[in-house]
Protein backbone atom coordinates (compact mmCIF):
# COMPACT_ATOMS: atom_id res chain seq x y z
CA UNK A 1 0.00 0.00 0.00
CA UNK A 2 2.86 2.38 0.69
CA UNK A 3 4.05 2.11 -2.92
CA UNK A 4 0.59 3.02 -4.17
CA UNK A 5 0.46 6.07 -1.89
CA UNK A 6 3.89 7.23 -3.03
CA UNK A 7 2.96 6.69 -6.67
CA UNK A 8 -0.33 8.53 -6.20
CA UNK A 9 1.12 11.51 -4.39
CA UNK A 10 4.13 11.83 -6.68
CA UNK A 11 2.07 11.80 -9.87
CA UNK A 12 -0.66 13.99 -8.40
CA UNK A 13 1.72 16.62 -7.04
CA UNK A 14 3.56 16.80 -10.39
CA UNK A 15 0.26 17.27 -12.24
CA UNK A 16 -0.98 19.85 -9.72
CA UNK A 17 2.29 21.82 -9.82
CA UNK A 18 2.27 21.79 -13.61
CA UNK A 19 -1.32 23.04 -13.64
CA UNK A 20 -0.56 25.84 -11.17
CA UNK A 21 2.56 26.84 -13.09
CA UNK A 22 0.75 26.91 -16.43
CA UNK A 23 -2.18 28.83 -14.91
CA UNK A 24 0.27 31.42 -13.56
CA UNK A 25 1.89 31.62 -16.99
CA UNK A 26 -1.49 32.06 -18.66
CA UNK A 27 -2.11 35.12 -16.47
CA UNK A 28 1.33 36.71 -16.69
CA UNK A 29 3.18 35.72 -19.86
CA UNK A 30 2.74 37.67 -23.11
CA UNK A 31 4.33 34.73 -24.95
CA UNK A 32 1.56 32.44 -23.72
CA UNK A 33 -1.05 34.93 -24.91
CA UNK A 34 0.61 34.87 -28.34
CA UNK A 35 0.70 31.08 -28.27
CA UNK A 36 -3.05 30.97 -27.64
CA UNK A 37 -3.55 33.29 -30.62
CA UNK A 38 -1.30 31.03 -32.72
CA UNK A 39 -3.44 28.04 -31.73
CA UNK A 40 -6.56 29.96 -32.76
CA UNK A 41 -8.09 30.46 -29.30
CA UNK A 42 -9.67 33.73 -28.10
CA UNK A 43 -7.96 35.58 -25.27
CA UNK A 44 -10.78 35.01 -22.78
CA UNK A 45 -10.31 31.24 -23.14
CA UNK A 46 -6.77 31.59 -21.76
CA UNK A 47 -8.17 33.21 -18.59
CA UNK A 48 -10.98 30.65 -18.23
CA UNK A 49 -8.53 27.78 -18.65
CA UNK A 50 -6.15 29.27 -16.07
CA UNK A 51 -8.94 29.54 -13.50
CA UNK A 52 -10.11 25.98 -14.24
CA UNK A 53 -6.54 24.66 -13.88
CA UNK A 54 -6.14 26.34 -10.47
CA UNK A 55 -9.44 24.94 -9.23
CA UNK A 56 -8.61 21.48 -10.60
CA UNK A 57 -5.19 21.44 -8.93
CA UNK A 58 -6.77 22.31 -5.59
CA UNK A 59 -9.41 19.61 -6.03
CA UNK A 60 -6.80 16.95 -6.83
CA UNK A 61 -4.78 17.77 -3.71
CA UNK A 62 -7.57 18.45 -1.23
CA UNK A 63 -9.37 15.73 0.73
CA UNK A 64 -12.77 16.15 -0.92
CA UNK A 65 -15.57 13.96 -2.21
CA UNK A 66 -14.61 11.34 -4.79
CA UNK A 67 -17.26 12.59 -7.22
CA UNK A 68 -15.64 16.03 -7.38
CA UNK A 69 -12.18 14.51 -7.87
CA UNK A 70 -13.58 12.43 -10.74
CA UNK A 71 -14.67 15.66 -12.43
CA UNK A 72 -11.22 17.19 -11.95
CA UNK A 73 -9.56 14.13 -13.51
CA UNK A 74 -12.04 14.20 -16.39
CA UNK A 75 -11.48 17.92 -16.92
CA UNK A 76 -7.72 17.54 -17.01
CA UNK A 77 -8.04 14.56 -19.34
CA UNK A 78 -10.17 16.61 -21.74
CA UNK A 79 -7.74 19.50 -21.43
CA UNK A 80 -4.73 17.32 -22.31
CA UNK A 81 -6.47 15.65 -25.24
CA UNK A 82 -7.68 19.02 -26.55
CA UNK A 83 -4.19 20.49 -26.13
CA UNK A 84 -2.71 17.59 -28.09
CA UNK A 85 -5.18 18.14 -30.93
CA UNK A 86 -4.59 21.92 -30.94
CA UNK A 87 -0.80 21.55 -30.96
CA UNK A 88 -0.89 18.88 -33.65
CA UNK A 89 -3.19 20.96 -35.85
CA UNK A 90 -0.94 24.02 -35.53
CA UNK A 91 2.30 22.09 -36.13
CA UNK A 92 3.70 22.64 -32.63
CA UNK A 93 5.96 19.62 -32.13
CA UNK A 94 6.83 20.33 -28.47
CA UNK A 95 3.16 20.30 -27.48
CA UNK A 96 2.57 17.10 -29.42
CA UNK A 97 5.40 15.38 -27.54
CA UNK A 98 4.77 16.74 -24.02
CA UNK A 99 0.98 16.50 -23.83
CA UNK A 100 0.78 12.67 -24.01
CA UNK A 101 3.44 12.45 -21.30
CA UNK A 102 1.31 14.52 -18.93
CA UNK A 103 -1.81 12.59 -19.94
CA UNK A 104 0.00 9.37 -19.01
CA UNK A 105 1.05 10.90 -15.67
CA UNK A 106 -2.57 11.90 -15.06
CA UNK A 107 -3.61 8.30 -15.79
CA UNK A 108 -1.03 7.00 -13.30
CA UNK A 109 -2.42 9.37 -10.64
CA UNK A 110 -6.00 8.34 -11.41
CA UNK A 111 -5.30 4.60 -11.35
CA UNK A 112 -3.29 4.88 -8.11
CA UNK A 113 -6.05 6.99 -6.56
CA UNK A 114 -8.55 4.22 -7.26
CA UNK A 115 -6.26 1.71 -5.53
CA UNK A 116 -5.81 3.77 -2.35
CA UNK A 117 -7.36 2.47 0.84
CA UNK A 118 -9.99 4.76 2.31
CA UNK A 119 -10.98 6.23 -1.04
CA UNK A 120 -14.41 4.69 -0.65
CA UNK A 121 -14.92 6.96 2.35
CA UNK A 122 -14.49 9.94 -0.03
CA UNK A 123 -11.31 11.12 1.69
CA UNK A 124 -7.75 10.20 0.83
CA UNK A 125 -5.33 10.42 3.74
CA UNK A 126 -1.71 11.39 3.33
Amino acid sequence: MKTIKITYWTATVIIALMMVFTAYSYFTSPQIAQAFQHLGFPDYFRVELAIAKLIGAIVLLAPIASRIKEWAYAGFGITFISAFIAHAASGDKAGVVMTPIFLALLAVSYIAWHKLPGREANIVTA
